[in-house]
């Protein structure tokens, strides 16, 4: 038996559910999705056609695929947008007289469409809502049967259009009490926009899941490219680019990958952005959930909680271990029982919860939730388990009324140096001295292995052990604390200034990563950041300023902080010249100190 993109269809077994549970929604080693992603959803699908052999779901289920097929439903609607252009959908409609609300779902980036998340839509139907999944234009493999047709405009005005056209459909398919919009990725993107957008006012609310508040800065801040997830996210469209992408994308592609006409590329991505409506959601109202990770490599922390600050509207916004996609990953995909810790399942069910208050009228406790959420990093117990291990209780949440509540104070840690040496933080400004580094190499302080990978084994209980000790000190530079008494609550946005000049490049990239090193001298990162100077003078000092990506942190009491700076992460451009060498300093007015925001 086969599904109809023309794959087998395998039973789900414990093992199946316990790869997610484990493992996540991303194949280890890079951006693809788990095979047992796709064997549970093609497994619902075909139970909900009445195509699956006997066997072919788990209990739990198979009762949730019977539930929604008693009180609804299944249809897979082509909507019209163009008279050229149908995107492909999934609906469940409720079989009731009752006015019902509908939740519109547009799809992540992936080759697969909607396909994915069918648990995720059962789990909605099963709480009362008609659903409404589809594909946004251009996404997917041309040849199966969850790709919509036209050309990927990344978000754009005509994915905006689009959205209002889905909502016509779902109007006329369902006649529904209320509409609301939740998305994961790229859908949680365009259910901002839609809503924003929508020429009717017709969104009651959103839930956008790792999602993004400004597009232009989550691919270019600081003066320097994130080449590494512009490129995955071109790899993961389910074609060639030339057939996927419309004329005007491919251009702007083209430009960022080369480095030029950068100020069109920021104009591009700013209008894609919900950061440029703001005002919008908050003259609708709309209420607005929000949730990113700390070392999210695709659209990073801090231009989400920029946005999020900016809304009045009611809202929420989670803020968890991990990388995109990791913290909802197990919920919308399938995962109901037998998780492997508590708290697996929360990101998943406190989305649900928040559409069940603003669509269903549902008397839940979502008006006393805090206005943030943030988990404090890698602060779960875990004990050994097959291939790592295993959460036993998970990470300490801390409730705020806004982020900016998070940091109560800082303390500044001067950068000295050591005659070549590895350099000292200190509480006392020091100039006078000058430390140099060969650019233009990659090292081992990197900000992960593999973009969503690493994080996502830091969901998990494995969070990446760095060795100090085999950091290149021609390659990179070091200044560390002595063991601080007491450690340090670590809330906020670093800042970091410092002089830099390069003995032959006119420009030059520097990465800072912050480091936790514990007494056996390993340690893990904390935060990190690119920042990319142009139109240096070779020989010329220029001092620079930038701020890291925010992060709750808890440095434990005998624990260094350590500061590493090279020139290069597989995750950015960089910009300068191979094997020149980077020079930094502390000049007197500018001298080079760590700003570390405590809470």
């Amino acid at each position: 038996m086969t599904t109809s993109d023309g794959e087998p269809i395998a039973s789900v077994t414990d093992a199946t559910l316990a790869d997610i549970a484990a493992n996540g929604i991303w194949r280890s080693g890079g951006l693809d999705i788990n095979p047992s992603v796709l064997a549970v959803a093609r497994a619902l699908l075909a139970a909900v056609q009445g195509t699956a052999p006997a066997g072919t779901l788990p209990e739990d289920l198979r009762e949730l695929v019977a539930r929604v097929l008693r009180e609804a439903g299944i249809t897979f609607p082509r909507i019209s947008v163009t008279e050229e252009i149908s995107l492909s959908a999934f609906a469940i409609k409720q079989q009731t007289s009752e006015p019902r609300p509908v939740v519109i779902v547009p799809a992540g980036w992936n080759p697969y469409g909607w396909m994915p998340f069918m648990a995720g839509y059962l789990a909605l139907a099963a709480r009362g809502y008609h659903v409404l999944a589809y594909t946004p234009r251009g996404i997917g493999k041309a040849e199966l049967p969850y790709t919509s047709e036209g050309l990927i405009n990344i978000a754009g005005p005509d994915d905006w259009a689009d959205g209002s056209k889905v909502i016509d459909h779902a109007e006329e398919l369902f006649e529904p009490s209320k509409v609301g919009f939740m998305g994961l990725s790229y859908g949680s993107g365009i259910s901002q926009l839609v809503a924003a957008h929508d020429p009717k006012n017709r969104v009651a609310a959103v839930a956008a899941l790792s999602t993004w508040g400004n597009l232009a800065t989550s691919l270019y801040d600081n003066g320097t490219r994130h080449e590494a997830a512009v490129q995955t996210l071109i790899d993961f469209t389910g074609g060639d680019e030339e057939d996927k992408f419309d004329e005007e994308t491919r251009r702007i592609l083209q430009d960022f990958r080369d480095g030029q006409n950068m100020e069109g590329v920021v104009d591009w991505g700013t209008e894609r952005s919900p950061e440029t409506y703001v005002d919008t959601t908050n003259t609708r109202g709309i209420p607005t959930f929000y949730s990113n990770t700390w070392h999210e490599s695709l659209f990073p922390v801090g231009e989400a909680i920029a946005v999020f600050e900016k809304i009045t509207a009611p809202k929420h916004l989670n803020l968890w271990i991990g990388d995109h996609g990791a913290p909802e990953g197990a919920g919308i995909t399938g995962l109901a029982t037998g998780t492997p810790f508590p708290g697996l399942l929360t990101p998943m069910r406190e989305a649900y919860a928040w559409l069940d208050h603003y669509l269903l009228g549902t008397a839940n406790d979502v008006p006393d939730w805090p206005v943030v959420n943030s988990q404090v990093m890698f602060t779960y117990e875990t004990a050994p388990a097959v291939g790592g291990r295993r959460i036993t209780v998970p990470a300490r949440r801390e409730p705020l009324h806004s982020w900016a509540e998070a940091t109560t104070g800082s303390e500044s840690w001067y950068l000295s140096g050591n005659n070549g040496g590895d350099g000292t933080l200190s509480d006392k400004p020091s100039t006078g001295w000058s430390q140099d580094f060969t650019a233009g190499h990659e090292t081992t302080a990197t900000a992960m292995d593999d973009i969503m990978d690493t994080g996502q084994k830091e969901w998990f209980g494995n969070p990446k052990r760095y060795d100090p000790a085999g950091f290149k000190p021609n390659l990179l530079l070091t200044w560390s604390t002595e063991a601080l008494t007491d450690g340090r609550r670590i809330r906020g946005a670093a800042t970091l200034r410092l002089t830099v000049r390069s003995d032959e490049a006119d420009a030059a990239t520097l990465v800072a990563y912050l480091f936790d090193v514990a007494p056996d001298n390993s340690a893990r990162i904390i935060t990190h950041e690119p920042f990319t100077t142009t139109d240096l003078r070779p020989g010329t000092d220029r001092t620079v300023n930038w701020t890291l990506q925010p992060t709750a942190y808890d440095l434990p009491d005998g624990h260094r902080l350590a500061l590493v700076v090279n020139s290069r992460d597989k995750l950015y451009a960089f910009t300068g010249k191979q094997d020149s060498t980077t020079t930094i300093t502390s000049l007197t007015g500018e001298e080079a100190v760590l700003e570390l925001p405590l809470g």
